[in-house]
């Protein structure tokens, strides 16, 4: 996933929204995915920007249902995400 953050079982990324309402209903749309996915990541949630912490909880290591959690969670936010440090639109 581009722009992720990788530390030892941890995979994260930020997301930055336009603002506090739109990271909220992109969180409610990443905890959708991860309860379909049947896989609970920590949501960290400020004003504008949100970042999902994936890591293993059952496992003794990252797994492909981490990573093909994070890639949904890539396309779930589609146009909408703006680098940290970037206004955006």
């Amino acid at each position: 996933m581009p722009g992720c953050q990788r530390t030892g079982d941890v995979i994260a990324k930020t997301f930055v929204h336009d603002d506090f309402r739109s990271a909220i209903r992109f969180a409610n749309r990443v905890a959708d995915a991860a309860e379909a996915a049947n896989h609970h990541p920590a949501i960290e949630i400020r004003y504008n920007k949100v970042t999902p912490v994936l890591t293993t909880h059952s496992a003794d290591r990252l797994t492909s249902n981490h990573t093909t959690l994070a890639h949904r969670i890539q396309r779930l936010v589609g146009d909408h995400h703006h680098p940290p440090g970037t206004a955006g639109p």
